[in-house]
């Protein structure tokens, strides 16, 4: 595809941004949210079709979990190899054919879902939805090239927020489906879907741009993965990040299992969590903007410590609506803590291209350069958490009949990554002699 290319782009001129950059960086913020909330859609796609899967299917709630792991699992591997897609092919032709390339699952998806296939294709089709999971990775490297860093809060956090959605508008179609069709019927949700597909493609193609500057440098990828702030930076959104999407594709599973809900019950509340975290997501990426990404994402991991004490509380006390108040405020402060800690990733490079004795555009291609690799790696490490979720809560209702072994692991690691932002990020850097390089203000990225 050769494309719509714009060869010259300077986000950080004054001038360049307020006559023409804006403009076009907003067109392209809209659409790639469009494009990454279907992405989305579809890699959460078997968080909707385990709650069809009743008796006939023969699957039981432990297989049910591990359905939902493959399909979490291939979408954090593929972000790395499409992070850099966009370096290679153009923003706008990845964003083309990684729209369109989502009617295979989804294709797959519709003839698969009848109670007699074997367990295997449900396995294989639910990778296949994975690929869904690495739009995330090109429309965010796609958008951090769009912005200048005083605004990548708040783009980078409603591209995300927005794509987010996907995750609660399938689950809110699949509670519609079986609300007025009954379990019966998941081909109705597929059905929305495929022609929702092709429009996503189709507007990518009429109104994104490829960026000339942007290309694929594996430097920047090498000099990124031997960057400690990198892997630091991925464990911190492993707590966040792989909480949402974790949280997000088991929570009608846990309702159902733990708390005996039906498939409609537990659709009328699954849907609720991940949108409340999804709309608040630009909402941390701002406050990051205003009060230091560090700063707020240490306070947002000290509330989900808290949130989880409650849901392990509630899942002791077998206590449904104290369960459902903590597990509703951890997709809150996971959305919250998504667009704080992915603000960080610029401003850190940006911080240490300052320390560097760079300044002006130089610093700003440095910052952009590195953070744009980064990306990739610390989203596909973070949604690999969403992984850990899943298989958490897999063993723990196979050992315990419960989550609550599970809720006990992520409190534990919730007070890791408090401590772990606390050490790196916010605590004062220590004194450096006169003659060295300044330190990099780590408390305001």
């Amino acid at each position: 595809m050769a494309g719509r290319w714009i060869e010259r782009w300077d986000p950080e001129d004054d001038t360049f941004w307020r006559e023409t950059g804006e403009r076009v960086a907003r067109r392209n913020l809209f659409l790639s949210v469009f494009c990454e909330h279907v992405g989305f859609s579809v890699w959460s796609l078997w968080s909707v079709m385990v709650l069809f899967m009743g008796p006939g299917y023969g699957v039981d709630p432990a297989g049910k979990f591990f359905l939902i792991s493959v399909a979490t699992l291939v979408g954090a591997l593929v972000r790395i190899p499409y992070t850099f897609a966009v370096a290679r092919f153009g923003g706008r032709n990845w964003s083309v054919f990684s729209c369109l390339l989502l009617l295979v699952p989804a294709v797959a998806a519709w003839l698969a879902m009848e109670p007699g296939t074997s367990y295997t294709t449900f396995l294989l089709v639910a990778a296949i939805a994975g690929v869904g999971g690495g739009n995330f990775a090109s429309s965010m490297t796609n958008i951090n090239a769009f912005f200048p860093l005083r605004k990548k809060g708040w783009a980078l956090g409603l591209n995300a927020g927005g794509g987010n959605i996907g995750v609660p508008v399938v689950q809110l179609v699949g509670l519609l489906v079986i609300a007025t069709a009954g379990a019966t019927q998941p081909r109705i949700v597929l059905a929305v879907y495929i022609p929702l597909i092709v429009i996503a493609g189709l507007c990518a193609a009429l109104g994104m741009d490829n960026l000339a500057p942007v290309r694929n440098d594996t430097g920047a990828a090498k000099e990124a993965l031997r960057d400690a702030h990198t892997w630091i930076m991925a464990f911190l959104y492993v707590g966040t990040f792989g909480s949402f999407i974790g949280y997000s594709f088991a929570f009608g599973l846990v309702l159902q299992t733990q708390f005996g809900r039906t498939p409609l019950q537990a659709a009328s509340l699954t849907f609720i969590g991940p949108l409340l975290g999804s709309v608040i997501r630009p909402v941390g990426g701002r406050l990051a903007d205003v009060y230091g990404g560090a700063r707020i994402t240490l306070g947002n991991f000290a509330a989900m410590a808290a949130a989880t004490g409650v849901v392990l509380y509630a899942s002791v006390q077998k206590s449904l609506p104290v369960f459902l108040t903590g597990f509703i405020a951890l997709f809150v402060l996971s959305g919250l803590g998504n667009g704080s800690t992915y603000k960080m990733i610029p401003g850190i490079f940006q911080a240490k291209a300052l320390a560097r004795g760079l300044s002006g555009e130089d610093a700003a291609a440095y910052g952009r350069r590195l953070s744009g690799a980064a990306m990739g790696f610390v989203g596909a490490i973070g949604a690999l958490g969403g992984l850990a979720i899943n298989l958490a809560f897999r063993q723990s209702f196979q050992t315990v009949g419960s989550g609550t072994a599970a809720f006990a692991a992520f409190l534990a690691c919730y007070a890791a990554c408090f401590t772990v932002t606390w050490a790196v990020y916010v605590r004062r850097p220590a004194r450096t002699p006169v003659s060295a390089a300044p330190a990099p203000a780590y408390a305001e990225v």
